[in-house]
């Protein structure tokens, strides 16, 4: 028999549920498929429209094997925009892009390791962070020093996970079309 101090100290080491239970990044494979995209076309930077909403985009920056920047947002009017996709200017785009006045519909994304969000910091590696219309979220896994409940911390990591994704794929798309 296990004494009763041993089975306690035992319980206050184990990890918190939250963690054990942590959701898987849906971003991570886009991420390092969008990495090795733009390895092997030696670019550093893409942009995409993003999905039905004509004024809606995406671009992305990329720093060889340390990060992704990507950022979307309303941009209006979208003639500049769709100009600058046409030509494949993705560097003009990425900037007009992440400069925009529009601070309602824009997303910004730094993804630390370029590979996709990850829900809490791993040992001391950079964590995430995201800019979102009002707040701002570093997913180092301390939700009490960003004021917010492990529910509301683990809500916004999901959602914005599910946004990157989608960001992701556009862009990849973008990549693997035929000139």
């Amino acid at each position: 028999m296990i004494p009763a101090g041993i089975v306690a100290a035992l319980v206050l080491l184990q990890p918190p549920l939250a963690f054990s239970q942590q959701p898987q990044s849906k971003s991570a494979a886009l991420a390092t498929e969008l990495a090795q995209l733009l390895d092997a076309a030696k670019l550093d930077h893409v942009a995409a429209h993003l999905g039905a909403d004509p004024d809606q985009f995406v671009s992305a920056m990329y720093l060889p094997g340390s990060q992704l920047l990507v950022v979307k947002a309303k941009f209006t009017p979208p003639d500049r925009m769709n100009f600058l996709l046409k030509e494949k200017s993705f560097r003009d785009a990425y900037m007009d892009l992440n400069g925009t006045p529009d601070r309602k519909t824009k997303l910004f994304i730094s993804d630390l390791g370029a590979n996709g969000l990850q829900f809490r910091r791993q040992d001391n590696q950079p964590f995430d962070m995201v800019d979102l219309p009002g707040q701002s979220v570093s997913f180092d896994g301390e939700w009490g020093r960003a004021k917010m409940s492990e529910d509301d911390y683990k809500k916004v990591y999901e959602s914005t996970d599910e946004q990157y994704a989608q960001m992701l794929q556009m862009l990849i798309a973008v990549l693997k079309k035929p000139s």
